[in-house]
């Protein structure tokens, strides 16, 4: 046998890991189902606010209203069965998130240039490794196994070295992130190698 030996992992990567769906955020006109999705609200050109959560719209003279509510209060509400104050924003200033499609090869960047959007929408970076970040706890993270996408999730330590020598994030269902907020009660967690881990 004469020359190289083929290389296994040419043209069939599968052992990196692939990054979850990126998020696109859409106007919320004309869309029906929004009970509990995220949302952003703002005016083009003046801003954006996030980590909201819509319930129902709201149909007054004639014109559409989205209720509103901050995630921790949505969370709670949920968890006791209890109402909360939600301000009506018109339909035409809410924007939903939603999940994009998987790209075929990842359009991550490292580089860490500037990264300029337009102020006439909401914009969400694509995801960003959790080994690549600088600081991950508190915030929204996704756990890629294979195919599958567990998000909703929150990261409650930075990385360190795990059990088996990994290096790790433990993670907890944003239920139990607010949880941990309202009534002090240590949420549950779970040990994640940060090669499968991905921030939202």
């Amino acid at each position: 046998m004469t020359g190289p030996l083929p290389d296994p992992f040419a043209d069939h990567p599968d052992w990196a890991p692939q990054p979850p769906r990126p998020i696109q955020i859409v106007p919320a006109t004309g869309r029906r189902d929004l009970r509990g999705k995220r949302v952003s609200i703002g005016l083009p050109g003046l801003g954006w606010r996030n980590d909201l959560r819509a319930d129902e719209q709201v149909v007054q003279s004639s014109r559409t209203y989205v209720p509103v509510i901050p995630e921790h209060e949505w969370y709670r509400a949920e968890d006791e069965q209890i109402e909360v104050f939600a301000p009506l924003v018109p339909v035409e200033r809410v924007w939903v998130e939603t999940l994009d499609s998987r790209p075929s090869v990842s359009t991550h960047q490292s580089e860490s240039s500037v990264h300029l959007v337009s102020l006439d929408s909401p914009a969400h970076r694509a995801p960003v490794p959790v080994f690549e970040a600088d600081s991950v706890t508190g915030r929204r993270v996704v756990h890629v196994e294979g195919a599958t996408e567990h998000r909703d999730l929150r990261a409650v330590t930075e990385s360190y070295s795990g059990t088996d020598g990994d290096i790790c994030v433990r993670v907890t269902p944003e239920m139990e992130w607010y949880r941990w907020a309202w009534r002090g009660q240590p949420p549950t967690t779970l040990e994640v190698p940060v090669h499968l881990l991905w921030l939202e």
